[in-house]
């Protein structure tokens, strides 16, 4: 299985089973076809919404139609994705993509319509019509943005503004993907190559530090001297988005990112607060890592090269699964039986194939398997992707079978913590079983950078994100001068004096396009600090832990991802959570030392 093999090489075993959706191509136009009759239907509901039991019919109809377009959607990326080569999956794709664009059209006047019903309307509807109630969480967080929802005329003209107001995160994306160029640098056997963006990873990894600190030069050499054209691009995306904010009648940038979720700006503050006090932990790992390369000085072209040595590990798929599960057995034998089921009924692609897209992913619908692509390559890390990606599958599983359609998908905010619980209770299990030195070493600094590059380095960047649009909010001129010192300014504080900030760190910020989706990356912090919380809970309390956490799974998105956590023993509104982390991320530290 080491050499990629044809589709059809494959035993149908490791293959996700998508005839479950539709035996063939045939079938799924058949389907298309009558969605394409049925969809426009929707479009006749427009200025008739102004009753209970219409709005009712609507989103019946509303459903029934998503639900056929889920399918085919899922079906024809499914299948181009377990072969990019197979041209009619293409055109599949394509035809429901561009169908998808056309629905949206159809439903987009339904939230303005009703925001635009007297006040007490839709109230009044719910008492009306008893079927309606289903819906009373969906309307009710439709009711709480009313404020910031401006007339048709207005919201009519941003949204033909769209395409502009994209223009920053465009530009950007096309001249660090096309048209930024690199030097060439020195490998390991002392050859020329050529270097990209892309390539930046395998050599910072280098065990050689030559290699390793002349591509660090390399890229952000680069960077610097185009400092200038992606500061302003940058600042003017970030002005974009304050002038939405504004415009929107919110007080900040930060309010109005946090609001769509109705997240408190509390919970960001408090995660960065919380970082800060512990980073004399990210100081003393730093110290440690010095130590174990032996090194003088520490650089930040050595921060990522593995100071424990990966052991030579064959991990059969099968063994995969059974350290999984081994792992996940403190959730209990329901959640370990849906686990296998998943494996006996095909959920997954376990393996890589000519033409097969890279990476993993969980996707599905509610009428669905929760399906879990692999790229499965016999190392620890596939056994990890294994946890993770049925985390989320798991997660699906649970939502769609105990909510009904319409609260069904969980949000953003939970949508990395099942998955992580996976990933936590697995390499926790490793670690403390591991009778192997080397292996533990392995697994606890596996863990260890997991934190640091999840926790500690994502809330760097939410804390420049914050400090940026504060001042964009301000009226506050940014160029590239004041981003570089900003930056620096970060790196410093959260590594510390026992590490060489190097000059050139300070135009890290323009190789970072999540700061082109405001405010996004600190989720990343928070749906791993749930998570670590949730586990610690799992270990500690056995049974009560295990219910608390499988309310969660079931909750789907029936309630603000804020009171979903909290009903289910998480309350991101404090700093329990992140400091559970911390706790976690300083016991391992102990560990990584008693061990060495």
């Amino acid at each position: 299985m080491n050499l990629a093999k044809n589709r059809n090489e494959i035993d149908p075993k490791f293959k996700w089973d998508i005839e479950k959706i539709y035996a063939d191509t045939e079938t799924w136009n058949k389907e298309f076809q009558e969605i394409k009759t049925l969809a426009p239907k929707l479009k006749e509901y427009e200025g008739k919404l102004n009753n209970a039991e219409t709005l009712y019919e609507f989103l019946q109809l509303e459903e029934k139609v998503s639900r056929k377009l889920y399918l085919l959607l899922i079906y024809a990326f499914l299948k181009s994705d377990e072969d990019t080569t197979q041209n009619q999956y293409q055109a599949l794709k394509s035809k429901i993509q561009a169908f998808a664009a056309e629905f949206g059209s159809y439903v987009s006047f339904m939230n303005p319509e009703l925001l635009s019903l007297p006040e007490g309307t839709m109230e009044k509807f719910l008492e009306e019509k008893e079927e309606l109630k289903l819906y009373k969480f969906m309307i009710e967080d439709l009711l709480r943005n009313k404020p910031h929802v401006l007339s048709q005329k207005e919201e009519a003209l941003l949204a033909s503004a769209e395409d502009i107001f994209g223009a920053p995160q465009n530009i950007y994306n096309i001249f660090s993907n096309a048209d930024l160029k690199f030097p060439q640098i020195t490998n390991e056997e002392g050859e020329k190559v050529d270097f990209t963006e892309s390539s930046y990873f395998k050599y910072i990894i280098s065990k050689n530090r030559d290699v390793r600190k002349e591509a660090f030069e390399a890229l952000f050499g680069t960077y610097e001297s185009f400092k200038n054209t992606i500061a302003t691009s940058l600042t003017a995306s970030t002005k974009k988005f304050a002038f939405m904010a504004k415009t929107k009648k919110f007080n900040s940038s930060i309010e109005y990112a946090l609001s769509p979720l109705n997240i408190p700006v509390s919970v960001y503050d408090n995660l960065i607060e919380t970082i800060n006090n512990n980073l004399n932990l990210l100081h003393r790992y730093v110290d440690v890592k010095k130590k174990l390369l032996g090194v003088d000085e520490l650089h930040m072209y050595d921060l990522y090269v593995p100071v424990i040595d990966v052991p030579d590990m064959h991990i059969e798929f099968q063994e995969g699964v059974d350290m999984v599960k081994e792992g996940i057995k403190p959730l209990g034998e329901e959640y370990l039986n849906i686990f296998q089921e998943g494996i006996d009924n095909r959920w997954i692609d376990v393996y890589e194939n000519k033409g097969k897209r890279n990476g993993a992913y969980s996707w599905g619908s509610y009428d669905t398997m929760p399906y879990v692509l692999l790229n499965y390559n016999f190392k620890y890390n596939d056994v990890s992707t294994l946890a993770h990606e049925m985390g989320h599958s798991l997660h699906s599983y649970y939502s769609r079978k105990e909510q009904p359609f319409v609260y069904s998908n969980y949000t953003l905010f939970c949508a990395e913590v099942a998955s992580t619980v996976n990933e936590c209770l697995l390499i926790n299990d490793r670690i403390s079983k591991e009778t192997d030195k080397k292996k533990k070493l392995y697994y606890i600094n596996e863990q260890l950078e997991q934190i640091r590059g999840t926790v500690f380095r994502q809330t760097m960047f939410a804390e420049f994100e914050r400090e940026t649009h504060k001042l964009i909010d301000a009226g506050t001129p940014l160029t590239s001068e004041e981003l570089n010192d900003i930056y620096y300014n970060l790196n410093k504080k959260y590594y510390g004096d026992k590490m060489v900030i190097d000059d050139l760190i300070k135009v890290e910020w323009a190789r970072i396009p999540h700061f082109y989706r405001d405010f996004y990356v600190y989720q990343y912090s928070t749906g791993y600090s749930a998570a670590m919380s949730f586990t610690s809970a799992i270990l500690r309390d056995g049974e009560e832990a295990v219910e608390r956490y499988k309310g969660f799974l079931k909750s789907g998105g029936s309630d603000y991802s804020i009171n979903i956590l909290k009903k289910a023993g998480v309350d991101m509104t404090t700093t329990k959570p992140v400091q559970d982390t911390m706790d976690r991320f300083k016991e391992l530290l102990d560990m990584l030392e008693a061990e060495l």
